[in-house]
């Protein structure tokens, strides 16, 4: 039973997963553009795909878990402070020593780690922005034999029902007052006609 429970925690980890080794791939990518050779590119999209994979993956098991809500930013942000900050500072310091050299961390770790730190939010920001939009349809489908997604995927559900609900009330207003009499200058009312029948 541990075992099944751990495995359907994974499940809903995985779109977070997915992203962070997405990011990775694109370290990598980006080293070859700036002219590393490919075997350095692929080693760098490891050590620092690896651990934002596990650390997506992660986040998704606290989602299911209830420890964060899906969609709420400051959980992520402080998240993710702390967890791309460590990500890096392995990256920097590992990928030299699987190339055959020796551990290399910054000289200055403390100012390294803070400089991550604000680099973070960007990251934090475009990983809530893709798992907001993977997530969702990824429990959809796994929902049914997965209590864990099932109960995500009520969260999502409902937070698209209220906004939903609160665009269709703004909708309404924004159309009662075109509709809305206004005095005419003569003293008369003139009903202002919708711009939907004008």
């Amino acid at each position: 039973m541990p075992r099944i429970r751990a495995l359907q925690l994974a499940e809903v980890g995985a779109p977070g997963a997915v992203i962070g080794a997405a990011g990775g791939v694109v370290v990598g990518l980006l080293a070859m553009v700036v002219g590393q050779p490919a075997g350095w590119a692929a080693v760098s999209a490891l050590t620092i795909g690896l651990p934002l994979a596990l650390l997506g993956g992660g986040y998704g098991m606290l989602v299911a878990r209830g420890w964060f809500r899906p969609g709420v930013f400051a959980p992520v942000a402080f998240y993710w402070m702390v967890g791309f900050p460590l990500s890096r500072l392995l990256h920097e310091t590992v990928t030299p020593v699987l190339l055959g050299g020796n551990a290399t961390p910054p000289s200055d770790v403390l100012t390294f780690l803070a400089f991550q730190a604000l680099v973070s939010m960007g990251f934090a920001i475009g990983f809530i922005w893709l798992h907001e939009r993977i997530a969702p349809y990824w429990l959809m489908r796994i929902q049914d034999d997965n209590p864990y997604a099932h109960r995500v995927f009520g969260v999502y559900t409902e937070h698209a029902q209220v906004m939903w609900e609160t665009r269709e009330r703004k909708r309404a207003r924004r159309q009662a007052g075109r509709d809305r009499p206004v005095a005419s200058p003569t003293g008369g009312a003139a009903k202002v006609r919708s711009r939907r029948s004008s």
